[in-house]
């Protein structure tokens, strides 16, 4: 149980000195009643929050799906360029959100932005072995050679040895799909330029269980829904 000024304020949309004016105006209510007052405990989880009428998630985390779009960084904050954060709105970039992983400045697509460090963990660990699937603009076209690597396992010329990939063209090979277990530096441009196909453009679709909504346009967010987060909660560390 939780102080309900604590938690409401907790969400960022409010401190908690305009919590308790609004809980003293009667336009807080829990499970459908006006709240008695802003030190009032309540549960968290199983709670039904609302203000004004509108019903407000006191969800211990935040996780938010985001299409990424090119030229927009990877980060918390930056004092010359545009990060990720600043396409949300103010109330989640106070609960401190951070990227889990990181999309380079040009390449666009499924990122996922959370407080959930423990998550972040599960997904970014090298024993997770969590698959992420890009699709990929390459100079040149795809064979066989280039399946076989991947799919071997490269190991890049500064000694970077990289997991098995997958790699699928489509088409006419210029455009393919790259699954990665894993999220080095820059890797799929650079086991693709290895092989002599240089990208063009990057785009990635998915991440363990969760893909992209197709809805979604270059900037634009949205919670994941009950469903996502739980096959997130779901993934399980492999050896």
């Amino acid at each position: 149980m939780e102080r309900l000024d604590k938690l409401l304020s907790s969400t960022g949309r409010w401190s908690r000195k305009e919590v308790k004016t609004l809980v003293s105006q009667g336009r807080v209510w829990v499970d459908g009643r006006a709240a008695a007052g802003p030190e009032e405990k309540v549960d968290p989880v199983n709670a039904v929050f609302a203000v004004d009428g509108q019903i407000v998630d006191c969800a211990p985390f935040v996780y938010v799906m985001l299409n990424k779009p090119a030229g927009v960084l990877s980060a918390t904050e930056d004092r010359n360029q545009a990060t990720v954060l600043d396409l949300l709105p103010q109330e989640l970039k106070r609960r401190g959100l951070f990227p889990v992983g990181r999309l380079d400045k040009d390449t666009t697509g499924l990122l996922l932005l959370t407080d959930d460090g423990a998550l972040a963990h599960r997904l970014l660990s090298p024993k997770s072995h969590v698959p992420k699937v890009y699709l990929a603009h390459i100079e040149g076209r795809v064979d066989q050679g280039d399946i076989d690597a991947l799919a071997a396992g490269m190991v890049l010329a500064d000694g970077l040895r990289c997991l098995p990939a997958g790699l699928e063209p489509l088409g006419e090979g210029n455009i393919c799909l790259v699954t990665l277990q894993e999220g080095k530096y820059h890797q799929v441009k650079r086991m693709l330029a290895a092989r002599g196909k240089p990208v063009r453009t990057l785009h990635r679709q998915s991440m363990g269980p969760l893909t992209l909504d197709e809805e979604l346009q270059p900037g634009k967010w949205r919670f994941l829904t009950p469903v996502e987060r739980a096959e997130l909660q779901g993934l399980e560390v492999t050896t």
